[in-house]
């Protein structure tokens, strides 16, 4: 898809998405060693390239090298939370870990997994920014934001997105995110597409491991006075 595409009205920011990639970037850099994916700067060389290939794509046109790019930044970001999450599990059970350290990567693997489901579902909910910027509101999605709800002006059924030319940016993902990871739920924001409701259920676990399982263990080595 070339630069030849109308000008889109009200494009959708971008720098949200790249903050919160770059973010998760530098708590890549607060884990131990044996919990970072490779060398200490592979992670941050890699991503910080693919994001300027994707803003070069985007501006130049091309769309769908932008999307694909946008989703490897996302894959490796993913990668890399895995990865910390079952080093941190393997110590707990071998007790490799102090519970300081416990403790400290518990917590930033908790705020990466917020950074990095918020940033897939911003990327996948209704075709991703690409397709969303070019619709006029945001009437259906994998998410039903309750700027979605409908109301009946004039007998009329129109959403309250319709009317306010309504659409979500990446603060309404990171919002969903955050509270999936702290309530377990989407709280105000049902689920109505399924790899949503999987992704979520992924998110939660993750949540559920690092919170519950890793923390309780830390507090429990803890030394007492």
């Amino acid at each position: 898809m070339t630069s030849a595409e109308p000008t889109v009205e009200r494009p959708e920011p971008r720098w949200p998405a790249i903050v919160a990639a770059l973010s998760a970037v530098a708590l890549h850099f607060a884990l131990p060693a044996d919990l970072r994916m490779g060398r200490r700067w592979v992670v941050a060389i890699v991503v910080v390239a693919l994001i300027t290939a994707a803003t070069g794509a985007r501006r130049l046109g091309y769309h769908r090298v932008n999307q694909l790019l946008a989703y490897s930044v996302l894959g490796v970001l993913t990668a890399g939370l895995a990865f910390g999450v079952a080093q941190l599990v393997g110590g707990v059970l071998h007790h490799s870990v102090n519970a300081t350290t416990l403790l400290q990567s518990a917590g930033v693997l908790w705020v990466t997994n917020v950074i990095v489901f918020a940033s897939w579902y911003w990327r996948l909910d209704a075709g991703g920014p690409n397709a969303r910027e070019r619709r006029d509101a945001h009437t259906r999605g994998a998410f039903l934001f309750p700027q979605m709800a409908f109301f009946s002006p004039n007998d009329a059924d129109v959403t309250i997105a319709e009317s306010e030319r309504w659409r979500p940016h990446f603060v309404d993902y990171l919002f969903l995110s955050f509270n999936t990871s702290t309530a377990f739920s989407p709280t105000d924001v049902p689920v109505v597409s399924k790899w949503a409701k999987m992704a979520m259920m992924m998110q939660s676990l993750i949540s559920f491991t690092t919170i519950v399982l890793i923390a309780a263990r830390a507090v429990n080595i803890l030394p007492t006075s």
